[in-house]
């Protein structure tokens, strides 16, 4: 392959069994980790309080509030959910956009609780159209970001 500037630039090409053997083995090695430093609930439990209840603004970051049809909605948040991944332990947490069309973006997100062999994967769409028309790539990013958190306070709050 050429560039511009006359350069030579050699790409190497795995083949999908050998990327799939690769992560395979990165997971068992993740779950076998997992099993012999098993978590201890009652800590996990104490040190999530310990965190969210740390100060005023910590506590305040970990709820939200949406308007909605003239009604506020509520729940608990994207830091909520990673500081109590933080604190459970052994779990891979991942979000991801994975496709945006002409209307929408769609995110994704994996929670894999390691010790437990659970995981959860969770899809969230969202309108990138205003109304004027589709957003421009700084917007679609920005709702990229906010669906990626969504999408990822669902997976680790399902499991």
């Amino acid at each position: 392959m050429e560039n511009s500037n006359d350069e030579i630039i050699i790409a190497e090409v795995q083949n999908v069994e050998t990327v799939y053997q690769q992560d395979k083995a990165m997971i068992d090695v993740q779950i076998a980790t997992a099993k012999l430093y098993a978590r201890n609930i009652k800590r996990s439990t104490e040190n999530a309080i310990a965190i969210v209840t740390i100060d005023k603004e910590t506590a305040s970051t970990c709820t939200y509030s949406v308007p909605r049809g003239g009604k506020a909605i509520t729940g608990p948040s994207v830091h909520l959910a990673k500081i109590l991944a933080q604190v459970w332990g052994n779990m891979r947490i991942e979000a991801k956009v994975i496709s945006v069309d002409s209307t929408t973006l769609t995110s994704q997100a994996v929670c894999f609780d390691l010790e437990n062999n659970l995981a959860i994967k969770v899809e969230v769409k969202r309108s990138i159209m205003t109304k004027k028309g589709r957003m421009d790539d700084s917007m679609i990013v920005v709702t990229g970001n906010a669906s990626n958190s969504i999408a990822l306070r669902n997976a680790v709050l399902s499991v």
